[in-house]
């Protein structure tokens, strides 16, 4: 089911790619600059700290197309190629910051010759019109996961 749920958002996909294709497009820091933000934000390399391990630390800078900007941070939680990639996440970095990162976990599984994506994210405290906007910015980078996962 993908939409607003309970506790926060939940996108499900399939792909012709491989289970392995979707998660290295996940997982790996050149293609997590290209798809998080979507087609239209720049996330500079030298501005992006992304090394999947569980219990490793991640930031990066979303660059939006006016110029301004919105740092990100959070933790990896669980890495386990190809079929479990979790992490925190927070737009308010810092040390408490990482402690209220609300979790976001992608379970990756064959189908059909390609794959099944299952998302979640929560949402604590969001109001309605957040939640539908999250939801929204998530199917933009889900878009260009699978793009890079296709291409591969």
């Amino acid at each position: 089911m993908t939409g607003v749920t309970a506790t926060g958002i939940a996108i499900d996909r399939t792909t012709a790619a491989s289970p392995d294709a979707v998660f290295a497009a996940l997982s790996e820091a050149d293609a997590f600059a290209h798809w998080f933000g979507g087609p239209d934000v720049e996330v500079p390399a030298d501005r992006l700290v992304f090394t999947a391990e569980p219990g490793a630390p991640w930031s990066a800078t979303m660059v939006l197309p006016d110029g301004n900007t919105i740092d990100w941070a959070g933790r990896f939680v669980r890495v386990e190629p190809p079929h479990a990639f979790s992490f925190t996440l927070t737009d308010q970095p810092g040390a408490d910051a990482l402690a209220d990162a609300v979790p976001v976990t992608v379970t990756i599984v064959p189908a059909d010759g390609g794959a099944a994506l299952h998302m979640t994210q929560e949402t604590p405290g969001f109001p309605e019109e957040q939640k539908a906007a999250t939801l929204e910015g998530w199917q933009l980078f889900f878009d260009e996961i699978l793009k890079l996962a296709e291409a591969r």
